[in-house]
């Protein structure tokens, strides 16, 4: 069993087990917050937090988490050629300073309207959103730099104080009565704040005065990677707020939907712990021309994935309807058909971010964001087609993931083996493997 595991482990990309347990904990987290929530708040109170938390999901990881998987790639590479990560921190710091004010201040300008339409005219909640928003900017910007640097511990630490911050407040706000949803709302932004702050005299010891880092390279792809993440949150997360648009007096469902999409992307969760360590390796082995480890690494990820999806997707199947009465409080709306759709969703979508991760790490952001922008427009036409809510925006979910998926492929068995230039080729020829294992490029 020793072996086993140890084979297991060596197949994974490098740093993965080190923040796998602080991934444990934040991913049980989510269920304890909510599960906590559903027992202790009213179907209306929940359904106003199913909503934020869907958006905090959708809208703010999708602004943020792009600061965090660029910085991995640029203080990877750079880390390669031997140089330091403390001139990236400074302009990051500033440039996600610059995103967070111009997203607060939309919120502030548009808060009447937002909360009227999202949590029926409930101000509060609008500010709660904002605080949120606020710990994934602190929290994303200083990921990203110590998986850049391959600070995997520091990295998990944070995740685990997150998650365990979540836990604690969440149990408190219930043994303490807090029966509102702005109580419960407010931990996602006190949470990240706090796990940032303990992490942060470690990152700054292991960041080294370096060369300068324009503007320029640190925004080309971000801009496009910002629109990438923004598609793929719509589609992971357009379930709930889609049946917020399509049945807005539908409390049941709206909570329900939000309970059983936490629980069938429990791979999600997992994944997450190989996200930051993989893009980090498929970045150094492409700055150092390793052509077979960037293949390997790939191949092997794409096997994991495939085999979390079943040890999620087979219970989540079989057992969904029950364990989300049981775990979150939830009314009976969904069915074993319905976790079905969502788990494959589920292992589609951990697919396309594998395959975005290489895109992303051959400079192609446009490439990806056409891929999802492909597989946004096949969920928008699966929910607005006739049927019954639910059973549309979850097959949405399912079809516009699989959708990206199959773009994805087509374009890197299509632009790759081409031509990235001198990307593994020490002489700048142009020979480029296919990052699925296709053999080498043309020149």
């Amino acid at each position: 069993m020793k072996a086993l595991l140890s084979k297991a482990a060596s197949a994974l990309p490098p740093g993965t087990v080190a923040v796998a347990g602080g991934t444990v904990v934040l991913g049980a987290a989510s269920y304890i917050h909510l599960g906590v929530a559903g027992h202790s708040l009213s179907t209306e109170a929940m359904a106003n937090v199913s909503v934020l938390w869907t958006i905090v999901m959708a809208i703010g990881l999708g602004i943020f988490f792009p600061v965090e998987q660029e910085l991995t790639r640029i203080v990877a590479a750079r880390a390669v050629q031997g140089h330091g990560a403390a001139p990236v921190l400074r302009r990051a710091t500033l440039l996600t300073g610059a995103m967070l004010g111009a997203t607060l201040l939309v919120l502030a300008v548009a808060a009447g309207p937002l909360a009227d339409l999202l949590f029926r005219g409930d101000r509060a909640l609008v500010a709660a959103l904002g605080g949120a928003f606020a710990g994934m900017a602190v929290c994303y910007l200083t990921r990203g730099v110590l998986a850049g640097l391959g600070r995997f511990g520091a990295y998990g630490t944070q995740l685990a104080v997150d998650g365990g911050l979540r836990i604690l407040l969440a149990f408190g706000c219930a043994v303490f009565g807090l029966h509102s949803a702005l109580a419960f709302s407010l931990v996602l932004g006190v949470a990240p704040v706090v796990a940032a702050l303990v992490t942060l005299p470690t990152l700054l010891r292991v960041v080294r005065p370096g060369e300068e880092i324009s503007w320029r390279e640190l925004t080309a792809g971000l801009g496009l990677l910002v629109c990438s993440t923004l598609l793929s949150q719509v589609v992971v997360n357009a379930a709930v707020m889609s049946t917020k648009l399509l049945a807005p007096t539908d409390s049941v469902l709206i909570a329900a939907l939000l309970n059983a999409l936490v629980l069938a992307r429990v791979p999600l969760f997992v994944f997450g712990s190989l996200q930051a360590s993989l893009l980090g390796g498929l970045s150094a082995a492409y700055q150092a021309g390793d052509r077979a480890g960037f293949s390997a690494m790939l191949r092997r990820i794409g096997l994991v994935v495939g085999a979390l999806g079943l040890v999620g997707g087979i219970p989540a199947t079989a057992l969904g309807p029950w364990l989300i009465e049981v775990l979150f409080d939830a009314e009976p709306a969904l069915g074993c058909f319905d976790f079905f759709l969502l788990s494959a969703g589920t292992v589609a979508y951990m697919f396309a971010m594998v395959l975005g991760q290489a895109l992303m790490v051959f400079k192609r952001h446009n490439l990806q964001l056409l891929c999802w922008a492909v597989g946004t427009l096949v969920l928008t036409g699966v929910t607005f087609a006739p049927g019954e809510v639910s059973l549309r925006v979850i097959l949405a979910y399912a079809l516009g993931s699989l959708t990206t998926v199959l773009a994805m492929l087509a374009v890197l068995r299509l632009k790759f083996p081409r031509a990235v230039p001198g990307a593994f080729d020490g002489s700048g020829q142009t020979g480029v493997a296919s990052p699925l294992g296709a053999g080498a490029g043309g020149k």
